[in-house]
């Protein structure tokens, strides 16, 4: 594929974040083109279709991943399709952007890893909270050195009544790998990792509890509850990782909680040189200077083309460039290899060491 060619995308799952991900590209039509969609309910992919103008529906993932006319795969369908739809579109030379988390669990993710080493096309995590912009900010601060060593972090998000779609997969643990931890958690500890200098985590202490949704309590408005459905996720987690360097980060998250929370996530940054506290579309620098504290505001540009945008455009810079993504799969392992030690250690109550037998 040359250069000056435009990139030919197929998207897996016409679900809402499906089609968030056909609106972000077909505003990048100078630089590729959604050539196909399909999706497990043949009528949503088909009306995505028509409203976008996308010529093929595909009647099975296999099907797109197997046509010569796609150059990329977009895969935005539940958990435990991730590891499958992935090795396959690799395996058949298919550039991949995946939705987080990369694998069910840590057992998919390695296989999603060795996938990609095996191929020379790009897997990137939709991470889309890498590329905000005042994380963005503090990720460059972190780079310039202006915080010193990162010794410590804190990082979490929690909603006061937001679990979604009782019953449905995102509670089912067979299909969504957890709760509120591989859910939102999953994102908070990728973002955490990216701006702390991703520090090699070796190993975890965590705890999860269900106090709500077994009875069905803290229900949220996303998603369709399925009352004759199961709930046998968590819907709270905490855990300490501690890395290879020394240095730690605390992770707290829920879905539901008694609590005065904003639903707002955060990562509270402390170095030897500096902090940074980041909230969302605010953040803070912290500092000392003439023996007193200092705090530099950080906000979002006025005219800033969003978060969603530059991963998109990112995404395609790696295909053109053959550069690795900055969220690539070995980040998506990571993420896994943690998330699985934060259920071990609950059901253990045991620290466990990660495996980086990789």
């Amino acid at each position: 594929m040359s250069l000056s060619s435009k990139i030919r995308l197929g998207v897996i799952g016409a679900g809402n974040i499906g089609g968030v991900h056909v609106q972000q590209f077909a505003n990048l039509s100078e630089l590729c083109k959604i050539q196909g969609i399909t999706d497990i309910v043949q009528s949503r992919a088909q009306a995505l279709a028509a409203q976008h103008s996308i010529p093929n529906v595909y009647t099975s993932a296999e099907a797109l991943i197997q046509s010569e006319e796609i150059d990329a795969v977009i895969i935005g369908v539940p958990n435990q399709f991730h590891a499958p739809y992935a090795v396959q579109a690799l395996a058949a030379g298919k550039h991949v952007l995946l939705e987080k988390p990369m694998g069910l669990n840590g057992a998919d993710a390695r296989q999603i890893y060795e996938a990609s080493l095996a191929s020379d096309k790009v897997l990137m995590v939709a991470h889309q909270m890498r590329f905000e912009a005042v994380a963005s900010q503090i990720k460059e601060q972190v780079e310039r050195g202006e915080l010193g060593r990162i010794y410590t972090a804190k990082t979490g998000w929690y909603r006061r009544k937001g679990i979604p779609g009782w019953g449905t997969w995102f509670t089912q643990m067979e299909q969504s790998g957890g709760g509120p931890l591989i859910d939102i958690g999953v994102h908070m500890l990728d973002l955490a990792l990216y701006l702390m200098g991703n520090p090699k985590p070796v190993s975890v202490y965590g705890a999860t509890y269900a106090e709500f949704g077994p009875n069905r309590k803290g229900i949220g408005n996303w998603g369709t509850p399925d009352w004759n459905g199961i709930y046998d996720v968590e819907d709270l987690a905490t855990a300490l990782i501690k890395m290879e360097d020394g240095s730690t980060l605390s992770l707290e998250v829920s879905w539901a909680v008694h609590s005065d929370t904003d639903n707002t996530p955060f990562i509270r940054l402390m170095g030897s040189d500096g902090g940074a506290t980041y909230r969302g579309a605010q953040g803070l620098l912290h500092t000392e200077k003439f023996n007193r504290p200092l705090d530099s505001e950080l906000l979002k540009p006025e005219q800033d083309e969003g978060e969603r945008m530059r991963l998109s455009r990112h995404f395609l810079d790696c295909i053109g460039s053959g550069r690795t993504p900055i969220s690539s799969a070995l980040t998506g392992l990571t993420n896994n290899l943690v998330l699985d030690a934060v259920y071990e250690s609950s059901r253990t109550g045991n620290e466990v060491k990660l495996n980086w037998d990789v």
